[in-house]
């Protein structure tokens, strides 16, 4: 069995192995965040990675956009390419260790890059992590993958099945602005934080 823990990720950002990273924001992510009036939302980018969705919305304007990550490589990485970022920002730590509210958490394929098992585990945190009425955003792979994993992938109706039990429902439906080798192959959802 894998284990998916920090020395895992290093290892893959140390050797390079990052298929994920896209070196540039998510355009589905950029376009949602510059909808946005108000830019003094308390916001995390949780598994942010290299954080260019983080770097995104400090350029438009938001004032506390929050990057948690628990890999010491890409976060350093970002340090040095924004250094008067705020330090206090920046959570080097477990995503599920992690404690704070927020009116809106963004993803892009965090919940992609989980074991499976992890899914509900994932939801019930998120809710502590949100305020009543705030929204979790972002971006899911929307087909099953030819390898183990991760990424893990999934269809919109597991993923709908999952989260109406914890959410409101706001949007779950295919990107069509996903860069080219994606396309066809990711959901962008909204989720409300309006449940009990």
């Amino acid at each position: 069995m894998m284990i998916l823990d920090e020395s895992y990720w290093s290892d893959r950002y140390k050797t390079g192995r990052t298929g994920w990273n896209i070196g540039f924001a998510s355009q589905t992510i950029l376009q949602y965040l510059d909808q946005i009036e108000n830019k003094g939302l308390e916001m995390l980018f949780p598994g942010a990675g290299n954080a260019y969705e983080v770097e995104s919305a400090i350029k438009l304007g938001f004032s506390s956009a929050h990057l948690l990550d628990y890999v010491e490589e890409p976060i350093r990485d970002f340090s040095l390419r924004n250094p008067d970022f705020p330090k206090s920002f920046i959570h080097l730590e477990n995503f599920f260790e992690h404690e704070g509210k927020y009116d809106l958490i963004i993803e892009q394929t965090f919940f992609c890059a989980l074991d499976p098992k992890m899914r509900s585990d994932y939801m019930l945190k998120m809710k502590l992590l949100l305020r009543p009425g705030a929204k979790l955003v972002g971006v899911l792979f929307n087909r099953k993958f030819d390898f183990p994993g991760p990424p893990f992938g999934g269809s919109k109706q597991e993923y709908q099945e999952l989260f109406e039990q914890h959410f409101e429902i706001e949007i779950l439906a295919p990107c069509y602005n996903s860069i080219p080798e994606r396309l066809g192959s990711e959901l962008f959802f909204i989720l409300k934080n309006s449940k009990i």
